[in-house]
């Protein structure tokens, strides 16, 4: 099937978004982490590319078949490794919007309407953050907003691993001009927009504080306030997780997939438990 007509993108798109509906309600019954191995997809592919136009019933038969069984689930509740990586069904709609503008924002005269929105959904980020005003485009004195650039991860991965900062030199707040979005990233800030319309900043709030009682009690299983015994000793824990990641990285790499891969394999049993 050739593509060639907005009515067969219609047709074909609402079975991609009945896919995408069926793939997210259901996520929590996916394996999260893949069993597969380096150079998986290779047998099941072609040499090359096709010479001739193929149907979309096999195209979209291959998402399961090839697609699927090398994917890690972020947005299942079951991930907790790397970081959380929601998504949202406002989100999506706006990511169909901006595939379909298809702009490249890397001016104000390529797309002024990319540049705009960007630079005021931004104010409205930075504003639901507490950050100063040197950080909004639209302030007194604005030299074109700012961006906070953090390049460490300090306990902040799902394993509470830690880098080396003395590797990674200094991290500063920088404020930059003209600073924007990716090149790559295209109108995305129509799915920060459209996410905020959405909810509004008090469902947002409300979300947020829903999260963090849950991570609480997860953590220290209990609904009190930790104790400084018990931060002491998540401290700790943490500080010996790090230790089997730096102790993995001096490993060949055939033994860094070997271990992670015994991790994950933990989470998901734990999971399923």
């Amino acid at each position: 099937m050739v593509f060639v007509s907005s009515p067969c993108y219609r047709f074909l798109g609402k079975e991609m978004v009945d896919y995408i509906c069926q793939y997210l309600t259901n996520i929590r019954e996916r394996r999260v982490y893949p069993d597969v191995q380096p150079g998986y997809m290779r047998d099941q592919l072609p040499d090359g590319a096709p010479l001739e136009p193929e149907s979309w019933d096999s195209i979209f038969r291959d998402i399961e078949n090839i697609i699927m069984p090398g994917v890690v689930h972020w947005q299942s509740p079951q991930m907790h490794a790397y970081f959380p990586a929601l998504t949202s069904w406002p989100s999506l709609l706006g990511d169909m919007l901006a595939n379909a503008i298809n702009c490249l924002g890397f001016t104000w005269a390529s797309s002024p309407a990319c540049t705009e929105l960007e630079m005021n959904v931004m104010d409205w980020l930075a504003q639901m953050m507490g950050l100063p005003e040197t950080f909004l485009h639209y302030h007194p004195g604005s030299k074109g907003g700012g961006i906070l650039q953090v390049c460490a991860t300090l306990g902040t991965t799902g394993v509470c691993a830690f880098d080396c900062l003395s590797e990674l030199g200094p991290i500063l707040w920088f404020p930059l001009q003209h600073w924007q979005i990716p090149l790559s990233r295209r109108f995305r800030s129509l799915k920060l927009w459209f996410v905020i319309r959405s909810f509004g900043v008090k469902k947002l709030q409300d979300h947020v504080r829903h999260v963090s009682e849950i991570v609480s009690a997860q953590n220290w299983k209990s609904e009190e306030i930790p104790t400084d015994e018990n931060v002491i000793r998540k401290i700790l824990e943490c500080a010996e997780t790090n230790r089997l990641t730096l102790a993995i990285k001096e490993r060949e790499q055939t033994d860094y997939y070997m271990v992670w891969d015994l991790f994950y394999q933990w989470l998901n049993n734990k999971g399923g438990s």
